[in-house]
């Protein structure tokens, strides 16, 4: 089968691509989001006074990313023109197994109200560098008109001097290059969005859809946002910040140091373990445990313990029917308001809405047509 293939051809198996929702790379299906296509078209044409959106589609473009304004903001009741564009007027590559056409070249940029930068592909050397083309495009949006990146949309805008002295967002994993390459940005690893007015960055992948429905919100109220978000069978407005998704794996204890003393302490955490307890462990006095501790670390001994009982609590909300109450004592926290205030402040969220966000649902059971009458 080849890498990409056109739209209608053959893949090599006998069968024809039928990419239904795909129409110039403009992402607009004959109903979108369940919104038969006359009603969502009405008013919508290029002199209509729509808010015109132009969706600028770079090699390497996620295909899930780049189709999330026209899904989301098409869905508006002809409230926005999405259209979508390359720096050269042809096709670009995605990052995954095909290829796509964007409707226009750069200079539709000229017109837009709002320009989405849609996450790419991205090696460290191209975000310290990116295309010149891509700045070019860039250059073409005119004074006034709002930007909006979503994941590493950002480290275009960044590239470009956009965000200097800005905070800013993008993908909790990329966090770190992007301290290092942009460092007169303000970069909030925790949040879903951040917005500036005229410039507006999301984290990653989802959180696209997020920061869309508030450019709904924003431009047109929340009535009008809730109603797209139900076309679109998605949370009007998610809890929380990226925080909560973020990877946080427990260290490796080494087996010398304060190595064999944290794996000590892991086994014990639903203990009220002091910094003597610890010290007593492998023989020191607190003070030279405590130093020797944050040597191996970064952290101090009491906050490391917080941490790992976070983790712990974390995994025990997602696997466990346990009440709060009961997960706090497990893993050393005194009081469940205890635990609810540290994992509001690591996660932004309660141990309860953190629960309904990562507990897998339980089995869904189908009834036959005899039993369910």
């Amino acid at each position: 089968m080849p890498r990409s293939w056109p739209y209608g051809a053959d893949r090599g198996d006998g069968k024809k691509v039928s990419l239904r929702y795909i129409r110039a790379m403009a992402i607009v299906p004959a109903t979108s989001c369940g919104v038969p296509a006359a009603r969502r078209d009405s008013g919508a044409g290029r002199d209509s006074g729509a808010h015109t959106v132009v969706v600028l589609a770079l090699d390497g473009v996620y295909p899930f990313e780049l189709g999330i304004p026209h899904r989301v903001l098409g869905s508006a009741d002809g409230r926005y023109e999405v259209l979508s564009a390359s720096v050269d007027g042809r096709s670009v590559r995605t990052e995954s197994d095909l290829t796509v056409t964007p409707g226009h070249g750069p200079e539709v940029l000229a017109e837009a109200d709002t320009v989405v930068i849609p996450p790419y592909a991205i090696s460290r050397a191209s975000a310290a560098d990116p295309d010149p083309r891509a700045l070019a495009a860039l250059s073409r949006v005119r004074p006034g008109a709002r930007l909006v990146s979503i994941c590493t949309g950002a480290f275009l805008l960044a590239a470009a001097g956009l965000l200097d002295g800005r905070r800013a967002t993008t993908h909790w994993a990329l966090t770190d290059d992007f301290r290092e390459l942009f460092p007169r940005v303000e970069l909030d690893a925790g949040v879903l969005f951040v917005d500036h007015g005229d410039v507006l960055t999301s984290a990653g992948a989802a959180s696209g859809v997020d920061v869309c429905l508030h450019l709904v919100r924003k431009d047109h109220g929340s009535e009008v946002a809730n109603q797209v978000a139900r076309r679109c069978v998605v949370p009007p407005y998610r809890d929380g910040g990226q925080a909560q998704y973020i990877e946080r794996p427990m260290p490796q204890a080494s087996g010398t140091g304060t190595g064999p003393t944290r794996d000590w302490a892991l086994q014990r955490l639903e203990l009220p373990l002091s910094l003597a307890d610890l010290a007593a462990h492998p023989a020191m006095s607190a003070r030279t445990f405590a130093r020797r501790f944050r040597e191996e670390t970064g952290l101090s001994p009491g906050r490391w313990l917080t941490q790992q009982r976070l983790r712990r609590a974390r995994h025990l909300l997602e696997s466990s029917d346990l009440p709060v109450e009961r997960v706090a004592h497990e893993v050393g926290f005194a009081t469940a308001t205890s635990l609810r205030r540290h994992l509001a402040a690591e996660a932004g969220v309660a141990p309860s809405a953190y629960r309904r966000t990562f507990r897998a649902p339980g089995p869904v059971l189908e009834m036959s047509g005899d039993a369910a009458g």
